[in-house]
């Protein structure tokens, strides 16, 4: 997703370059979850629970599990955590995600996004004020206040606004993304089909790429449409060099 591509690149972000994958994953936890939805309608969006391994140079580095519950009314909490593997133990980090957001037929409005266990650099704590239009607290160790418009996302709320586009048969254009720096936008698009082996099963995928104008790094997520557009499979390449995969290892949905 975008802030994997965005968060490992320079002016203040940690670059590909000489760094572990598992420090990377700081920024790529909430990754590319095309989270369940067969139609643009509460009832559609389900709870879930899903588990996948990130390699890195044909190696297992870590393990991030994802969960997506329901609180009351139109309430949700989207959350997840990473833990090391193999390789990936010399590396001391245990990144925490988690977003609360409203979602309705017609929006999806991040409210609370905190992050922790990622270092100071990447540790945020980011409260949404609609009434006024702002976005306020910390984002990855930085004091912010952005003015935000209806439709900017969340690391992990724009995983829902994607899905819910993706549900009624569109791929989202542009999606935007709050930043320490700012508001920045994302271009999506679909780029093919492809019948993958899982180890939840064979399994028929589309496939969708994001970028950000201008930078060599583009991701690519095969999403199931009968697992309710679930990645099984999510990729990120730097100037056509793979960087690291995501390779589902479990699903649990209702």
């Amino acid at each position: 997703m975008p802030w994997a591509e965005r968060r490992a690149q320079g002016g203040g972000r940690t670059r590909a370059s000489g760094v572990h994958p598992l420090v990377l994953l700081i920024a790529v936890l909430p990754v590319a979850f095309c989270l369940q939805a067969r139609a643009a309608s509460d009832e559609a969006l389900q709870p879930f629970q899903a588990g996948y391994v990130w390699v890195w140079k044909g190696t297992a580095i870590a393990y991030s599990r994802l969960d997506l519950t329901h609180r009351q009314d139109d309430l949700w909490v989207y959350s997840s955590s990473t833990e090391p593997r193999g390789l990936g133990h010399l590396y001391p980090i245990r990144p925490k995600l988690e977003s609360t957001m409203r979602i309705t037929a017609q929006f999806v409005e991040p409210l609370h996004l905190k992050v922790t266990g990622s270092g100071t650099r990447h540790d945020s704590d980011v409260q949404f004020d609609w009434s006024e239009g702002r976005a306020t607290g910390v984002y990855e160790g930085k004091a912010i206040d952005l003015a935000v418009t209806p439709g900017v996302q969340d690391d992990l709320s724009i995983q829902i606004a994607m899905i819910r586009q993706l549900a009624l048969g569109h791929t989202p254009e542009i999606l935007r993304e709050i930043d320490k720096n700012g508001i920045r936008d994302y271009l999506y698009k679909r780029v093919g089909a492809e019948t993958l082996d899982t180890e939840i099963g064979r399994i028929e995928t589309i496939v969708y790429s994001t970028e950000h104008p201008g930078s060599p790094r583009q991701t690519r997520y095969w999403c199931a449409p009968s697992q309710g557009f679930i990645p099984v499979k999510v990729q990120q390449t730097m100037r056509g060099d793979v960087q690291w995969t995501m390779n589902i290892e479990s699903l649990k949905r209702g």
